[in-house]
């Protein structure tokens, strides 16, 4: 079995426009039309029997509706659970927490960068305080964006003095718990309680030039720098997840498959944590 716990999903009016938008921000190659349709696809294709929608909330004024809308689409599909999602800037932050959890919802995604908050900032403190407290898993994106080159938003240390303050949450550090700050994350993180998810961090990120049109990479974690992360950590602490679309989904399996990691080892990755986490077993 195989839950890759980050991925993103627009709705089918506005899809083409979102990943065209986010894509040339970005500079990056999707991998999926950015549908869900799309998603599903992709899925197949990897052997992927479940994935995670995160949602982003880069209005306060629509949370309400993203997380509505995610709750009516969970009753809808048997291979994809859509989370909520919080903004900092929210009139009532706990009210919009605890709503997410009266939905039924299992999580919310949280993005720093995004929403222009510093993670360790009191309203991000209050949002994950309040998660603590229903029992919501946070996912938020960690480490530096490529669509923000210099912003620090959510780095290792920041996360260390939000999670030393607010104490008891079940947080998700996306792309192996800090994007670009991964000299880092084992210092200031590997001795607490978060997980980290794979996402968008090992092998190659894929660039379009600008003049020619045409693909190139970046190399990520090496496959050395990654195994020693994922044991600094635990294994029990590390969800796989692929950021797709922005990674091809059946490329990141087989790169993870590939890595010197043991049965067991890939095992947690793959599904047994994601399943735990999510209450599936």
């Amino acid at each position: 079995m195989k839950i890759d716990f980050h991925t993103h999903t627009f709705p089918e009016k506005i899809a083409e426009a979102a990943i065209s938008k986010l894509s040339a921000a970005s500079n990056t190659v999707p991998f999926t039309d950015g549908t869900e349709n799309g998603l599903l696809s992709s899925m197949e294709k990897a052997g992927i029997d479940l994935s995670v929608v995160l949602p982003v909330a880069t209005n306060p004024l629509k949370v309400t509706k993203i997380n509505e809308t995610s709750a009516a689409a969970n009753e809808a599909s048997e291979k994809i659970l859509h989370f909520g999602c919080v903004h900092p800037l929210c009139e009532n932050i706990e009210g919009e927490v605890r709503r997410a959890a009266d939905l039924g919802l299992r999580g919310i995604k949280i993005h720093p960068v995004y929403q222009g908050v510093d993670i360790c900032e009191e309203r991000f403190l209050r949002i994950l305080y309040t998660a603590g407290e229903n029992d919501l898993i946070v996912v938020t994106h960690a480490g530096d964006d490529i669509g923000f080159p210099g912003e620090k938003k959510c780095s290792p240390e920041m996360v260390r003095c939000a999670l030393d303050t607010v104490g008891d949450v079940k947080l998700v550090l996306a792309h192996m718990g800090g994007w670009h700050n991964w000299d880092t994350v084992c210092e200031y993180l590997a001795d607490t309680g978060a997980y980290i998810d794979t996402s968008f961090s090992l092998g190659e990120l894929y660039f379009v030039d600008d003049e020619k049109g045409t693909p190139w990479g970046e190399k990520l974690l090496s496959p050395e720098k990654f195994v020693e992360i994922v044991r600094a950590f635990g294994s029990e602490k590390v969800l796989f997840g692929t950021d797709s679309p922005w990674s091809s989904q059946a490329e990141t399996v087989a790169q993870i498959n590939a890595l010197p990691l043991s049965d067991t080892e890939k095992q947690n990755i793959f599904h047994s944590n994601a399943r735990a986490l999510l209450k599936l077993c």
